[in-house]
């Protein structure tokens, strides 16, 4: 996958929110002749928007035909950033201040929002020096247990006080960037379970509950809380796929599907959305998730529904990433590979009559493949018996002799084959195996049940695998 090309694509195709335009002027004692920039935050990101000549008395101005997307956004020269502040419904406003301190010296005409957003700057400075000497207590090895629950009591009262003032500012100022940020960051507390007629709890209630509910304070067609200093929209979004599902491509599915009819009200959040997913899913560290983005794919892509903003270049880079991941997606037959050994002679996947059968994609140069071979030659000659396990390794270099040499180097008693020299075809687009050193399992009716697993993991993973057959949960 060319990420570039797919922030490309998600970047250039931002939204003209209306005509309006901007008219930001700043006024910062002790900065002159200079030019500084117009930043936003995307993601985890940030960008140039515009840029503005300083005088020598310290003032300067962007102004423009199109309004801006809602968020934070920032001033900077270079690349040291001076403030930040909020862009919200009314984008006509002047700031002044001093370098020798942005937030104490801030003074803002003809916008509520950033009069918010810089007296919570002020507030939270506050309350975070009336913590310091509470928090000192508590992590003092010396202060007694009296002083240390006099200091909690104290460091709960500034919390409460924190928590009201959120609650106050959600509740007085929605729509505000503080709010927003307020009530995205607002935890959720589930009720307590109901008991059944028979007096028992559903031990799965809180779960369904926060499934359903995760997302009340957090509004995912709000595309403002894409640009913010901290990527708060990812984050979630990661969260709740994390925390609230288990790794199964189905499961995870659903959870998409449920988010997705809630950022698809705005077209901006949609598209990020899906941006991020792709992101997550294009290869993921658990194995068996690389099946969600072949649905990511086919479902958003692949028909035409992501056109609004990805591009040609994206899409394809989608397809054929999407076509050589369902090829071995576990629970997936392995398709058959025929490559000519150290001796010249055709040797066939299909061939091998084993319970199990690895099969190893490996570079003689790569330095990693240097450390993991020696572990499957240790995991194979310890339990080609036991499991009844044979290895299909696959080299990736044109040449036999680097390959005849590291089979030798490596004491690789196994079938071992020159990718390059095959008759079916090139093997990256049978196996996703574009990365080396790169491990499938299949069991003996060649259908995968493992891959991109460490050959130390091999033997853990194959005797849990026999449990489960035994135990009749395959």
């Amino acid at each position: 996958m060319r990420i570039s090309l797919v922030v490309l694509a998600l970047l250039s195709s931002l939204p003209l929110l209306g005509q309006q335009g901007y008219d930001l002027q700043f006024r910062i004692k002790g900065l002159r002749d200079t030019t500084v920039w117009l930043g936003y935050y995307y993601g985890e990101s940030t960008y140039r928007r515009d840029t503005a000549v300083v005088d020598r008395n310290g003032e300067f101005r962007f102004k423009g035909s199109e309004t801006l997307p809602q968020g934070v956004y920032l001033i900077a020269i270079n690349k040291t950033r001076l403030l930040e502040f909020a862009v919200g419904v009314d984008q006509q406003f002047r700031l002044e201040t001093d370098t020798s301190g942005y937030i104490e010296h801030m003074k803002v005409t003809g916008d509520i929002d950033n009069t918010i957003f810089f007296e919570n700057m002020r507030f939270n400075k506050a309350r975070h020096d009336e913590a310091q000497p509470f928090v000192a207590v508590v992590q003092d090895s010396t202060a007694s247990d009296e002083a240390k629950k006099s200091a909690r009591e104290k460091l709960d009262a500034v919390n409460a006080s924190v928590a009201d003032y959120h609650e106050k500012i959600i509740r007085e100022h929605p729509g505000t960037i503080t709010s927003k940020i307020f009530q995205a960051t607002r935890p959720l507390k589930a009720p307590e379970p109901p008991r059944r007629p028979d007096g028992s709890i559903d031990s799965t209630f809180q779960l369904k509950w926060y499934r359903e509910h995760f997302f009340d304070n957090f509004d995912l067609a709000d595309d403002a809380l894409i640009r913010m200093p901290k990527p708060f929209y990812r984050e979630k979004v990661y969260e709740y796929l994390d925390k609230l599902y288990a790794p199964d491509p189905d499961t995870v599915k659903r959870a998409i599907e449920f988010m997705v009819s809630k950022a698809k009200k705005n077209p901006e959040t949609y598209k990020y959305l899906i941006f991020q997913l792709v992101l997550k899913y294009q290869n993921p560290d658990i194995m068996g998730l690389d099946a969600v983005f072949v649905y990511l794919n086919d479902t958003y892509f692949a028909t035409g529904e992501m056109d609004y903003w990805a591009n040609e270049q994206m899409k394809k880079n989608m397809r054929q990433h999407a076509d050589r991941l369902r090829k071995s997606l576990l629970g997936n037959t392995g398709p058959n590979l025929i490559m000519q050994d150290v001796n010249f002679k055709p040797r066939a996947l299909y061939d091998i009559k084993s319970k199990y059968t690895i099969i190893y994609f490996f570079d003689p140069d790569c330095s990693h493949c240097r450390q993991e071979t020696p572990k499957l030659v240790a995991f194979y000659e310890k339990n080609k018996a036991r499991f009844d396990v044979e290895v299909f390794a696959v080299s990736s270099d044109t040449s036999m002799a680097k390959m005849a040499n590291y089979i030798k180097e490596m004491g690789m008693k196994w079938i071992t084959v020159n990718g390059p020299r095959t008759y079916v075809g090139p093997y990256q687009d049978l196996y996703d195996s574009v990365q080396y050193p790169t491990i499938y399992v299949l069991d003996n009716r060649k259908k995968i049940i493992a891959k991109k697993i460490p050959a130390d993991k091999l033997e853990d993973f194959l005797a849990h695998y026999e449990k489960r057959q035994k135990a009749g949960q395959l």
